[in-house]
């Protein structure tokens, strides 16, 4: 679609209060920066604990995304089973729900006297809440919607030629799919992952609902972020300038990607 420089006022006008809206509180945050205490606070052991658990249980969270996210928007996007509809709104509904309650849910279905918590608990000795797992089920639970719409629309959007072509040879579906779909939709994966990470690296309220806060543990930056601001608002005012910073430049470079795709 081409696109104009030339707007109406009526148009331009609360276009222009709409971008300061939503700038002003970020440059709010830049301009109150503790910038001479900055060294100091990124080498403090909370900033540098809080790095570790968020890198570790966000790229955790990512791949398990992945791992899970692709056959489900490949289920979504090629087949056609009963109730198809609301499964793909169940597993999108992450998006709207608050994520307070995504982790109240995941509460009451893993934690130790949850329905499927007690059987982990009693079979295999495994605890999910207040552990670095817990953050990681926590973060896949409201990041994996971002990689199952990117790759249903990319599914959606791929020629089939290719894929009749290879079955019309012989090739079984699995093997259509991991050497013939995979590989024409990685861009487009490679977009869902990041935007998956950059949720997980940003998820506070279902993991420490689910997750708690245990430093070293459990404490995610965006669990740092809102225990520092009681305290150490220094602190706070940091570790949101690295999460916007990381925010601000996955959007930017995947928003082409992405939306055409989608």
């Amino acid at each position: 679609m081409k696109r104009t420089s030339h707007l109406p006022w009526s148009l331009l006008v609360p276009g222009l209060i709409a971008v300061v809206f939503l700038l002003f509180p970020l440059a709010a945050l830049v301009i109150k920066a503790p910038w001479s205490e900055m060294t100091a606070e990124i080498s403090s052991p909370e900033i540098l604990n809080a790095l570790r658990v968020s890198l570790v249980t966000s790229v955790g969270a990512a791949l398990l995304a992945t791992a899970l996210g692709v056959p489900l928007a490949y289920l979504l996007a090629r087949t056609t089973f009963p109730g198809r509809r609301l499964v793909r709104g169940l597993a999108l509904l992450p998006l709207l729900l608050p994520p307070v309650v995504g982790g109240l849910a995941l509460l009451l279905a893993f934690g130790r006297r949850g329905i499927a918590g007690e059987w982990l608990l009693d079979a295999f000795g495994l605890t999910l809440p207040f552990s670095t797992a817990g953050v990681v089920v926590a973060q896949t639970f409201v990041a994996m919607p971002f990689l199952v719409l990117t790759a249903e629309g990319a599914l959606n959007n791929l020629d089939r030629r290719y894929e009749e072509a290879a079955t019309t040879m012989g090739a079984s579906r699995l093997s259509v799919f991991g050497h013939v779909i995979v590989p024409m939709i990685l861009p487009s994966l490679g977009a869902g992952m990041l935007l998956a990470w950059a949720r997980a690296l940003g998820e506070f309220g279902a993991t420490i609902t689910f997750a708690g806060n245990l430093p070293g543990v459990t404490t995610s930056m965006p669990v740092e972020v809102y225990i520092a601001l009681q305290t150490r608002p220094e602190t706070a005012i940091i570790l949101s300038l690295i999460l916007l910073v990381v925010s601000l430049a996955i959007l930017v470079g995947l928003r082409g990607n992405w939306l055409q795709h989608t």
